[in-house]
């Protein structure tokens, strides 16, 4: 007879959609028997070196036996308010409402856990969306959405709403009209805002707001988080380097959860972060390298017939040649190029393709040359 104890319990992993990197394994193999080589513009991990100012203070900080503060130090949540302000308007910030992450994908992966969410709670995601929205939610237990509009949710009240401006994968620029009347209509309700802003930085043919940015929230950061990473602006990915900041209380209640389950950024990290928050200099260069990549790599793409849709910002281009996406994944393999099927995204994404900016400026050179060849 089978018992309670017995039972055999369903893994966790089960609960959770394919790995969709692991699906790329034969369009990869035929983009890699290329000639020349692959160009790998599909992941989006950054390939520049780490400026020397944040390996330097990485290197002096290395001797640090003790634990760090899962609060991180204050001159990490100083660096972090300056910043805000300095770079992107941000305004109206305590030290107290920032809290470092060990990479913003972990934030993100388990914010609704964080939150105390469970299966009576809802998730909004938007309709083409970083995956890990989605996988947080699944991994809380709660129920999600797919939505782009208020209007969409009905009489529904959720506990938690993602916005990502500018978007991954399609680069779109949420307005400042859009931000504001879903920070008012979450306000009203209670509900929780999570703004990914980890591309607010690269902004090409439109200038993205922050979600905590006056124009934005009047000033008022309540139930507001923006998620900020260092990953892109940086090249920190292999650092794994972010924060979040907003409202006080929620950044509290976060920080009490995580010092339990022992999240903590690493204190190396910690200081490179400060150095890479203090100088802007090396943020304006990477800035550039990204641009001067955009420059050649659109046209390029336009030039071999496809169609360049959103991409006013970001790291990515969202492309379409207006057939299945995993149709123009093979036709660029065969041509050494790898890029993303828009099916990982969401069902809005099945005819297009992400296209990254994060390859070395000789393999931009070799996309840009099979493309128009």
């Amino acid at each position: 007879m089978t018992t309670a104890r017995t039972k055999p319990r369903q893994p966790r992993s089960a609960s959770l959609p394919v790995f969709p990197w692991d699906t790329l394994a034969d369009v990869t193999a035929v983009a890699r028997s290329h000639p020349d080589g692959i160009v790998d513009l599909s992941v989006g991990t950054p390939v520049d070196p780490v400026a020397p100012v944040i390996r330097d203070a990485l290197a002096a900080a290395s001797f640090s036996p003790g634990y760090p503060t899962t609060a991180g130090t204050p001159d990490l949540r100083r660096s972090a308010v300056d910043a805000l302000e300095r770079r992107y308007g941000i305004t109206g910030l305590s030290e107290d409402a920032v809290l470092p992450v060990i990479g913003t994908k972990e934030l993100i992966a388990w914010l609704p856990t964080l939150l105390g969410l469970g299966p009576d709670d809802l998730v909004v995601v938007p309709e083409l969306a970083y995956p890990t929205y989605e996988v947080g939610a699944r991994l809380a237990g709660a129920q999600i959405v797919l939505a782009d509009s208020l209007t969409q949710l009905g009489p529904r009240t959720p506990a938690l709403v993602y916005l990502n401006s500018p978007s991954n994968p399609t680069g779109k620029v949420l307005g400042v009209d859009h931000l504001r009347k879903v920070v008012g209509w979450a306000r009203e309700r209670g509900v929780v805002v999570a703004s990914d802003e980890c591309y607010l930085g690269l902004g090409w043919d439109a200038e993205p707001l922050s979600v905590l940015h006056p124009s934005v929230s009047d000033g008022d950061h309540t139930g507001l988080l923006a998620i900020h990473s260092l990953s892109k602006t940086s090249s920190l990915a292999g650092y794994r380097a972010g924060f979040v900041a907003g409202d006080p209380a929620v950044v509290a209640e976060l920080l009490a959860v995580r010092k339990h389950a022992g999240m903590m950024v690493p204190t190396p990290v910690q200081a490179a972060m400060v150095a890479a928050l203090k100088d802007d200099e090396h943020e304006r260069e990477q800035r550039a390298r990204y641009a001067k990549r955009r420059e050649l790599l659109l046209p390029a793409l336009q030039s071999a017939g496809l169609t360049v849709d959103d991409s006013e910002a970001g790291l990515y281009l969202w492309a379409t040649r207006g057939e299945p996406c995993r149709d123009t994944l093979a036709w660029l393999a065969q041509r050494g190029i790898l890029v993303a099927p828009g099916e990982f995204y969401g069902p809005r994404g099945t005819k297009h393709v992400r296209v990254a900016l994060t390859a070395t400026d000789e393999r931009i050179a070799a996309a840009v040359e099979r493309l128009t060849a």
